[in-house]
């Protein structure tokens, strides 16, 4: 092999690496250890945002969350209020499939949200049809929730189409006061 093929090869195998995701089991030490169906159990609220691919902050919101624990489902009430009014509401149903490993559905989830969960994080990756205009488009969320102390999660979802990287979705949960 020439230097230049040497080059070449080293320079996509860094590419690649450079492109892998983190994988949840690399948080399974990682404290508090996040019970998905504990955390969520009863009131949660959530304030977030929505940024473009640029950073551009598009839209703010608020939800309210309600979970009942039903065996292995938890069904998660959300009412989402945008900073324009506009209020909409999501109800997933997430079931507990075995240690560390859920699946969801909601109604504007296209297919089933599969997840994982290790330490004090969770992952999930779901399509979600999302209003556009005057029609909806298919997109991709591949969402990280990281629990802190105190009953507060921050969330990261990165937002894509085709593979394209569309936006991402900050959010921070905390338990409601009763």
């Amino acid at each position: 092999m020439n230097i230049r093929h040497y080059f070449f090869a080293l320079a996509a195998l860094l590419l690649l690496n450079g492109c892998s995701a983190p994988n949840v089991q690399d948080y399974a030490h990682t404290q508090p250890k996040l019970d998905l169906f504990t955390y969520f159990a009863g009131h949660t609220q959530a304030y977030g945002q929505f940024q473009d691919r640029s950073g551009v902050v598009k839209r703010r919101f608020k939800v309210a969350i309600t979970g009942t624990v039903n065996d292995d489902v938890l069904t998660l009430d959300e009412r989402f209020v945008y900073d324009d009014g506009e209020k909409e509401q999501r109800i997933w149903l997430i079931k507990r499939l075995g240690d560390n490993l859920y699946s969801g559905t909601a109604g504007d989830v296209i297919g089933e949200a599969v997840g994982h969960s290790a330490g004090s994080v969770f992952s999930w990756r779901y399509t979600l049809d999302l209003p556009y205009k005057d029609s909806s488009i298919h997109v991709q969320f591949d969402d990280w929730m990281f629990l802190q102390s105190d009953g507060v999660m921050l969330n990261r979802a990165q937002v894509s189409k085709w593979g394209f990287n569309v936006g991402e979705v900050t959010l921070f949960f905390s338990k409601a006061q009763p």
